[in-house]
């Protein structure tokens, strides 16, 4: 389990980055690259990581459904996640 405070920075750099996408693009189209230096560096969407929305887990994240792959396979197995099941051949 990630420590409360990285997924709260996670969540803050989302907030940053949607704050600052229009002025971002406009300074891009623009090539205002000195303007673009002085915007907060967690502006950047480059920045962003994905995390495990339960466990803040940051690795084997899953797309898809947004939870790291430890997550999916015991909610999978308890029956939580409508659709998916266990493969037997």
């Amino acid at each position: 389990m990630a420590k409360e405070g990285l997924k709260a920075r996670e969540v803050k750099r989302q907030k940053l980055v949607a704050k600052f996408a229009e002025k971002r693009a406009a300074l891009k189209e623009a090539g205002d690259y000195a303007a673009l230096d002085k915007l907060p560096k967690n502006a950047s969407p480059v920045r962003l990581h994905n995390r495990c929305k339960l466990t803040g887990r940051p690795r084997g994240y899953m797309r898809q459904f947004g939870i790291s792959r430890v997550t999916f396979r015991e909610m999978a197995l308890d029956g939580k996640i409508p659709g998916v099941k266990k493969a037997s051949w």
